[in-house]
């Protein structure tokens, strides 16, 4: 039991770095938003399974939590980024000499 849960919380710590690096390489904020509500929900889900491995006492607390958090950041995410799409913003989008160039080479 102790290997599988600590297995889970290394799992579900990799899903929150690929996360916190998917926050500083993606190009604008929806893809941003995207990377970290994903890698979060996946991340956190995997910290609490491995929790629940090592504290057998705490399923009841620990589902509850991840079910919250598999209701709630979808739906936050998704939230967000109409409120940004309404504010204006425009999704990022290659620039035309960077396109140019793909093409010639290929």
């Amino acid at each position: 039991m102790r290997l599988v849960g600590d297995l889970f919380l290394l799992l579900g710590s990799a899903f929150l770095f690929l996360g916190a690096l998917g926050l500083v390489r993606m190009p604008d904020v929806f893809n941003r938003i995207q990377a970290g509500a994903k890698a979060a929900t996946l991340g956190v889900l995997g910290v609490l399974v491995g929790i629940a491995f090592l504290q057998p006492g705490w399923w009841p607390k620990l589902l509850a939590i991840g079910l919250f958090i598999l209701f709630t950041n979808p739906v936050g995410s998704s939230t967000l980024a109409r409120a940004i799409r309404i504010a204006g913003v425009r999704p990022w989008q290659k620039p035309a000499e960077e396109s140019r160039a793909l093409e010639e080479k290929s």
